[in-house]
């Protein structure tokens, strides 16, 4: 049997509103709608960041550290910071030691910002301009190796893909439909919100950090 031989599917950003305004019972019309239906589109992906971890926005990032640098200064589309270490070079070797992570309140009550050592916690403001605020100030030339939540990208152009996996096409076309349904289509909402969340649940249950799973039985003697 013949097969297309491609995994290249996606859909632009005027499909994926064409599919979501016909669930509304509805055919889209340029204008004002096409509009609306992205800016429902943007406000779509601000509500995934709140729901938890999307694995294809999480990135790796580095920044060098130098004597007495306190702060780093992230990238504006930073929306978290997973985990981190300190990169170090002991005997010629390259090591990794990790670095704790503390809260606002921790970082707050630590007595001497200034102290100087190698970094062993940090504290991230997540604040428009995020930041991450070391403890101690670094001494030394190290590197601070960490984990990012990054922003999904706007939808932009109309002729644009979406910077979506594609486990969660399904989603977003269902989530778009329910967005606009709040302004077009009252008498489809309840039933477009329930289609929704099945549609975003089955995608993140999918969207986990996995590994192999090993059984051993047990042996009695």
């Amino acid at each position: 049997m013949a097969t297309s031989g491609t995994t290249t599917f996606n859909l632009h950003i005027d499909d994926l509103v064409e599919e979501a305004f016909e669930r509304c019972g509805m055919q889209m019309t340029a204008g004002y709608q096409l509009s609306s239906a992205r800016r429902s589109l943007n406000l779509l992906f601000a509500d995934w960041a709140n729901r938890g971890l999307n694995l294809w926005t999480i990135e790796e990032a580095t920044s060098a550290l130098i004597d007495g640098t306190r702060t780093i200064t992230l990238a504006t589309d930073t929306v978290n910071v997973l985990s981190a270490v300190v990169r170090d070079t002991i005997n010629g070797e390259q090591q990794d030691i990790n670095i704790e992570r503390i809260g606002r309140e921790e970082y707050l009550n630590l007595p001497n910002k200034l102290t100087k050592a190698r970094p062993t916690q940090f504290y991230v403001e997540r604040s428009n301009n995020p930041t991450v605020y070391l403890y101690p100030s670094s001494d030394s030339t190290y590197t601070f190796v960490y984990y990012r939540i990054r922003r999904i990208e706007d939808a932009g152009d109309y002729t644009n893909t979406s910077d979506v996996n594609f486990r969660f096409l399904p989603c977003l076309v269902s989530g778009l439909a329910y967005m606009l349904s709040l302004k077009y289509a009252a008498d489809r909402v309840v039933l477009l919100k329930q289609i929704y969340e099945e549609d975003f649940q089955k995608a993140a249950l999918e969207d986990r950090d996995t590994a192999s799973s090993y059984f051993v039985p047990q042996v009695a003697y």
